[in-house]
């Protein structure tokens, strides 16, 4: 295997990088497109195999396509804190499905570090699918227990740490560069696009020795 000399020469990581900045969190979805069971099993497939503290692997995950169970979960999250005039997706707009995740109480070194790569695993390869995903952190964990079914003595042992919501994107999300105020609050335009502002990749390099000067931006 040849390894490139610049990531110029690597298509596969053109793809990649652009899949990277595909991949932004959606919050508006296509409802009435549905999405498949076995879609969300290949989501948690790969997932699972992703790298863990330890190789402790306490994560679990439930899946969720089933619109009756859609429906009672929805009301239990929370939505878009930056966006105070807006409650969440109109009906219509909302997931098509879950992925619930929860971690053993048995204990994991790393359990945050676990959740971030398994979630973005889960949302880069929502991308790749033609989905888009949201990331919750904010919700009512007794309530979306209960609208999934997890409220029993099986699950007594698991805490419910994160919900991802999945469906076709039903809005356009826009990276924007962090202008010269510093603000980093998402927005809507006019026309409904999400802009999503990041820092420069000189405000966040900090030190980069040897190799000469390849920085850009």
């Amino acid at each position: 295997m040849t390894i490139p000399q610049s990531p110029a020469q690597s298509p596969d990581f053109a793809a990649f990088a652009q899949a990277v900045r595909g991949a932004r969190t959606c919050r508006r979805f296509r409802e009435s497109a549905a999405v498949s069971l076995a879609m969300l099993q290949a989501l948690v497939d790969t997932a699972r195999v992703c790298p863990s503290g330890a190789n402790r692997q306490p994560l679990r995950y439930a899946a969720c396509v089933d619109p009756v169970r859609n429906a009672a979960v929805f009301p239990h999250l929370r939505w878009a804190a930056y966006l105070k005039d807006w409650g969440g997706p109109l009906p219509g707009e909302r997931p098509a499905a879950y992925i619930a995740v929860l971690c053993d109480k048995k204990g994991s070194p790393t359990p945050e570090i676990d959740l971030g790569i398994a979630a973005q695993t889960i949302q880069l390869g929502a991308h790749a699918l033609g989905l888009g995903c949201c990331m919750i952190g904010a919700f009512d964990r007794d309530g979306v227990r209960a609208a999934l079914g997890l409220d029993t003595p099986d699950f007594a042992e698991l805490d419910l740490v994160l919900v991802l919501a999945l469906g076709v994107p039903a809005e356009t999300r826009v990276l924007d560069a962090v202008g010269d105020d510093g603000d980093i609050r998402y927005h809507r335009d006019a026309d409904g696009a999400h802009h999503v502002p990041k820092r420069s990749l000189s405000s966040v390099l900090l030190l980069a020795h040897g190799g000469g000067d390849v920085l850009t931006e």
